[in-house]
């Protein structure tokens, strides 16, 4: 018998986002319409039908907003606009339309921390004087003198490391060429963080939010939604905040380059339920602008939804963002970085499905997105539970196979667990990280922030293969085209989706398969219960949930399948009546007689 039930609120939810499986589109990558080698609005219309098969619920687009594009579209200079490599405003509301149209909610992400160095606010601001309301917006402090009373101010106002490498600030220039004061930037120094004491600041979100709903969309993944609010008088930390708590610098020997930091060089404080980790991240005050948001969000109908991208440990205080007043869901992270461990996952989601419990939320699974190596390569390391900031040439290699292996077990697993799942665009094809791309086609600013001691977030971003036989794999649907803006590794070819569509033992296949399988048995609606067979500290992750018996298998031998239940899935493909579940993967149970 099952043993005790944890306790899922969340699944009594109505909302749509409740139980949705959300699919998440990286625009410049997903589908090239106009040939130019770049993803587009149009090209994400185009492929709508195959999300639809693929049987997901929402779509989330990562920025599409007019950009210099420094970092990818996170860095917008107006939020309100499409940049033209994506297409045109018309272009997004012809792909609302007919997402909408064919049952798909769709997600847009909101950049609320940081602006542009070439929005209009920050040009207005460098043009002013210190002191102005324009330079109110963002956060400029003079600098430190360099030796007291000698008021050069050659120093930044404080110690704080951007999370991309090197300082947090950078000094400005004045109009008549004098040096001048210095501006906060957690991320690159074209991106400047935005002044949240400013009530000015909090107006022009939430009219950009308005903006968009009125357009239709049905909600917003947060970036750094636990960022927006720093610590009173900017103290000096002798910490530094990485994008992913946990990962490591990778195993090259440019780990020691000038502004690089690790995890081991510069260790974190813990947080307690009580304190955030750092001044500068998961501070009380960003509650109160959710809670802001929340009420804009309440004027409009259709359970329109905030997910909060927020690094935050422990649970208990990521459970602060998914209270009734503040947002819908939390990515959790936490699962993600558990790596293919039984025992570490296992904690990850008694953790999760407890601390939203406490708040009568639902939780979120993922195993991948636009910010970390993909999982069916960090399975294949030979530690799986590791993290790097990118994969070399010069690094380890993942085994391949034997990540993508594991990459169809644990798929299975998140996708049995009751709340929502995200899904990043490619894993539904069983995509590796690009782990040889050359370093003179990066373009990620953290590659050259820390002088190549990280290599960035390139390698999960590369365009999706759609065709074998067609240049570019297909990832343009223009008769003549471009060559796509990332290059893609030969074994792209092998695992395009055309050499994927209806071949019984593809993984493409094996998602459609677990998502019919989670709306007919109603999963993500469902309960949760540790089951017998569950032994983390031999490998084994088995949990009920509703008819369902999920057993993933991370150990060293075989497990046997308990008596009187039938596979309905399972991640190796052709197992037939399987008496045991091998190693490295994970089969959906039932009981003999329950429909199997």
């Amino acid at each position: 018998m099952p043993q005790a039930v944890i306790p899922t609120p969340g699944s009594e939810l109505a909302a749509w986002w409740a139980d949705a499986v959300v699919y998440q589109i990286y625009p410049r990558s997903f589908s090239d319409a106009n040939g130019d080698g770049l993803g587009d609005l149009r090209g994400v219309t185009e492929r709508l039908d195959y999300l639809k098969r693929l049987g997901v619920d929402a779509v989330w687009l990562s920025p599409f907003y007019r950009s210099p594009q420094a970092d990818a579209g996170y860095d917008v200079a107006d939020y309100r606009a499409v940049d033209p490599i994506f297409g045109t405003l018309q272009d997004f509301d012809a792909m609302l339309e007919q997402a909408h149209g064919l049952g798909l909610k769709v997600i847009v992400d909101l950049v609320p921390n940081h602006t542009s160095d070439e929005h209009a606010w920050f040009q207005e601001a460098l043009a002013s004087p210190p002191g102005s309301p324009a330079r109110e917006r963002y956060i400029f402090r003079p600098g430190k003198d360099q030796e007291p009373g000698s008021g050069d101010g050659l120093l930044p106002p404080n110690n704080w490391q951007s999370i991309f490498g090197g300082p947090a600030w950078t000094r400005t220039t004045e109009p008549d060429g004098t040096p001048g004061e210095w501006y906060l930037h957690l991320f690159d120094t074209k991106q400047p963080d935005l002044n949240w004491d400013n009530p000015e600041v909090h107006e022009e979100m939430e009219s950009v939010l308005r903006f968009w709903l009125d357009r239709g969309v049905d909600g917003f993944r947060v970036d750094v939604a636990h960022g927006l609010v720093k610590e009173e008088g900017l103290p000096d930390w002798a910490g530094a905040a990485a994008m992913v708590e946990g990962q490591q610098a990778g195993h090259h020997e440019s780990g020691d380059a000038p502004g690089a930091h690790t995890d081991a060089e510069e260790p974190h404080r813990a947080p307690t339920p009580d304190a955030p980790a750092s001044p500068y991240l998961d501070q009380d005050g960003v509650h109160e602008i959710y809670r802001e948001w929340h009420q804009v969000l309440a004027e409009y109908d259709g359970d329109r939804m905030m997910v909060a991208e927020a690094w935050v440990e422990p649970a208990e205080r990521l459970a602060r963002y998914i209270r009734k007043d503040e947002m819908q869901q939390a990515f959790n992270f936490d699962f993600l970085l558990a790596g293919w461990d039984a025992a570490r996952m296992a904690v990850a989601i008694e953790d999760s499905l407890v601390s939203a419990a406490t708040v009568g939320a639902s939780s979120t699974w993922v195993l991948s997105n636009h910010d970390t190596v993909r999982h069916a390569s960090r399975f294949g390391l030979k530690d799986p539970t590791t993290f790097p900031k990118g994969i070399g040439k010069e690094d380890e290699q993942p085994d391949q196979q034997l990540g993508l292996t594991r990459a169809r077990a644990a798929t299975l697993v998140s996708l049995a667990l009751p709340g929502s799942a995200y899904v990043y665009q490619g894993e539904e094809l069983g995509l590796p990280e690009h782990t040889t791309l050359p370093d003179t086609a990066r373009q990620d600013p953290s590659f050259f922030r820390t002088l190549g001691a990280e290599r960035g977030r390139d390698g999960c971003r590369v365009p999706l293969p759609w065709r074998s036989d067609a240049p570019g794999y297909g990832f343009s649907s223009a008769q003549q085209s471009a060559a796509p803006w990332l290059p893609q590794p030969p074994s792209f070819g092998e695992l395009a989706a055309d050499l994927q569509d209806g071949v019984e033992s593809s993984t493409l296949e094996l998602y459609r398969s677990a998502l019919d399988l989670r709306r007919r048995y109603s999963l993500g609606s469902g309960s949760f219960s540790w089951a017998d067979a569950h032994d983390p500290g031999n490998g084994v992750l088995a949990f009920q949930n509703r008819d369902v018996l999920v057993m993933a298998n991370m150990g060293t031998v075989p497990v046997a399948v308990p008596e009187g239940y039938a596979v309905l899935l399972s991640s190796i493909y052709d197992v037939g009546n399987l008496a045991s579940v091998p190693t490295d993967s994970a089969v959906y149970l039932v009981a003999t007689g329950t429909g199997a």
